[in-house]
């Protein structure tokens, strides 16, 4: 099933163009939203929610136009924003049974269900302290709660790990796994941590520049050219890594007894590596391709685009 589906979609503020006919199908599961500061991610996240109108083209959320049907996709979406949107003076059991209210709940569902989510997000026993008195980890908590109260099909998170120790980091990422693959809520996450994205999400969208940069699942965009190759060797040898460039192979980095290097294209890797490894005298392990990490993956994107 398709959660977001967008055609030509353009945005503008005044005469800048915040984004420039974006065509994109965004899947059930749990995605990554990345790029730069000023890429487009806050203007796309506000148009899929109606509160920024497009110039041209067309986006659905759940099936609802954004346009004519944002009311009916508020009340089925979930945000859990950058900055804090607590109310002071209030329990934190009222705040959040407050916001399921505001997504249409009758009072006396909202109120139980506010006790219900915020224990799952592991502040049950803080339920009735006033939210100011709450320490930044536990704001994180409740701002995922009250997204979550109403019972919403999307949840959108933006920076849902920011300010928090890695205990709380390793906290809040284990609940955004249980929703998304436990709970069957489809979730998208906006954060410059980019391991973060990388523990949680299934597809990841790279925007730049009000476009589209490149997007696909994680597994997909993480695997390296296939002339890339990852090597562990016996013990340390400095000769193994000559013998290499003396055939063509660029050796990358080395560490230890690792290395990763690029191979010249329509070259048979493993015969260049058995024959460095006879005459340098090493004993090889084992050699695999290349896996790029997230960071590689955005980094290059974002030069290559930058360069288009």
């Amino acid at each position: 099933m398709t959660v977001v589906s967008i055609s030509s979609l353009t945005v503008r503020y005044g005469a800048r163009i915040a984004l420039d006919g974006i065509d994109l199908e965004i899947p059930e599961g749990c995605i990554g939203l990345l790029g730069p500061n000023g890429a487009g991610k806050t203007t796309l996240i506000k148009t899929l929610l109606g509160f920024v109108r497009p110039a041209s083209g067309i986006c659905s959320v759940l099936g609802k136009n954004c346009v004519n049907e944002s009311l009916a996709i508020r009340q089925h979406i979930g945000l859990m924003p950058e900055l804090d949107c607590h109310i002071p003076g209030i329990n934190a059991v009222t705040f959040v049974a407050y916001a399921g209210e505001l997504a249409g709940m009758p009072a006396s569902y909202a109120m139980g269900r506010a006790h219900e989510v915020l224990e799952y997000c592991g502040l049950g026993e803080a339920r009735y302290r006033n939210v100011e008195t709450y320490s930044t980890g536990m704001l994180q908590r409740i701002k995922l709660a009250q997204a979550l109260v109403h019972g919403p099909e999307l949840v959108f998170l933006d920076e849902p790990t920011n300010g928090l120790d890695p205990v709380g980091r390793d906290e809040m990422l284990a609940l955004i796994r249980d929703i998304s693959r436990g709970k069957g809520v489809n979730v998208i996450v906006s954060s410059h941590l980019l391991p973060d994205v990388e523990k949680v999400c299934d597809r990841i969208i790279v925007m730049q520049g009000g476009h589209v940069a490149t997007e696909g699942t994680v597994e997909d965009l993480q695997k390296a050219d296939s002339g890339l190759m990852d090597v562990e060797l016996r013990e340390t040898n400095a000769a193994f890594a000559h013998c290499l460039a003396q055939k063509g192979v660029q050796v990358l980095h080395t560490e230890g007894s690792r290395l990763q290097v690029s191979f010249p294209a329509d070259t048979v890797a493993g015969k260049m590596l058995f024959e460095a490894a006879k005459e340098s005298g090493v004993q090889i392990r084992g050699f695999k391709s290349a896996r790029r990490s997230l960071e590689e993956v955005f980094l290059n994107t974002v030069e290559r685009n930058g360069k288009a």
